[in-house]
């Protein structure tokens, strides 16, 4: 796929501008955004994606689009995935409801840094090695294995990591929130603030899903420019997308199962387009291995949506038949939300 450089600027340029427009227009006072505030936003960015996958399939052909889609569709349950960890973070750390939009639009701007980062390493590893196939297509398998033996989704399926557990044990830190600021000074010391915590927690789980999706979108599509834009455009419309779902996120509990199934089929994917590219000399003598089949995209797309479909209608039908369970995080969440918010009597 031939794209030309001022193709690369005026597609940067324009998503960097929406961007600018969500951080400095839309989240310059922390709220809680409403129903009609989410859904005009979500709609929005599903229309761009929608209209550029259509631009791409004018200008370069149905292959490149359906890998768009691909990818797209992917790389946003992905990340939908994320704002079932991101719930739990907040409701663990108690963050006011009107504080959750910055934390996340923050989240979302981590999460764009760390796929940009590895989107640039992965392209130049295919560029240099083929074998690396070989290699992301047994992570997305073993990733895929990991998913399905967590089951349903559930709070106890997160687990806080190192970085976290350092930052609550080393970090001088308040446990009133002061707004949205990171630090806050009392009695002549400078003190981080609960959302200093939740930042870094957010960032290091950003991190750790960025190496999950793009071995994912690699899987789907070689090229970097579909790369990353799908990743672009599965992020925007995220942090509306979580006020505008709220519990019934958690309601998606066979979403993590469905992960795992798209996970594990695209790295078979990966091995069998690994053999065909094969230059390993351990492996088949050196030579490609032209009898492994070759999955067209369009089989691909249309997996991904069945199963994503199936996944979801199965996890509405049991949030249905079984709607008296619980969760602790929602309660929680619940209480954080009509929490007097001290903090916001305090000046930094």
């Amino acid at each position: 796929m031939h794209v030309a450089d001022y193709v690369w600027y005026i597609t940067v340029g324009l998503l960097l501008a929406l961007l600018a427009f969500d951080v400095f227009v839309i989240g310059r006072r922390p709220h809680e955004p409403s129903t009609k505030e989410s859904a005009r936003a979500i709609i929005f960015y599903v229309s761009l994606a929608v209209i550029f996958g259509l631009g791409v399939w004018f200008f370069s052909g149905g292959e490149y689009a359906g890998e768009f889609f691909a990818g797209w569709l992917t790389e946003y349950s992905l990340s939908v995935d994320n704002l079932f960890i991101f719930l739990i973070i907040m409701a663990r750390f108690q963050v006011p409801r009107k504080y959750q939009q910055t934390a996340l639009l923050v989240g979302i701007i981590l999460a764009l840094f760390f796929r940009g980062i590895f989107i640039a390493v992965g392209a130049a590893a295919i560029n240099e090695f083929s074998w690396v196939f070989y290699l992301f297509g047994a992570f997305l398998v073993y990733t895929a294995i990991h998913l399905a033996k967590q089951g349903e989704n559930d709070d106890e399926d997160y687990k806080e990591n190192a970085v976290i557990r350092f930052a609550k044990k080393r970090l001088n830190a308040t446990d009133e929130y002061n707004g949205v600021k990171l630090t806050v000074r009392k009695n002549g010391k400078r003190l981080v603030t609960p959302m200093m915590i939740v930042i870094i927690a957010l960032g290091t789980t950003d991190l750790l899903f960025a190496l999950d999706s793009i071995p994912a979108i690699y899987g789907l599509t070689q090229e970097p420019f579909l790369v990353f834009a799908a990743n672009v455009f599965a992020l925007m419309g995220l942090r509306q997308l979580y006020f505008l779902l709220g519990d019934l996120l958690r309601r998606l509990v066979y979403l993590s199962l469905g992960l795992s199934v798209v996970l594990a089929f695209i790295g078979v994917k990966l091995v069998l387009h690994a053999m065909h590219e094969n230059e390993l000399p351990f492996i088949n003598g050196g030579h490609h291995i032209t009898w492994a089949p070759e999955i067209p995209i369009w089989f691909s797309l249309g997996f991904i949506i069945v199963t994503l479909g199936i996944t979801t209608l199965l996890s509405l039908h049991k949030s249905r038949t079984s709607p008296g369970d619980a969760k602790p995080a929602v309660e929680a969440q619940q209480e954080a939300a009509s929490k007097p918010e001290q903090a916001d009597t305090n000046q930094a």
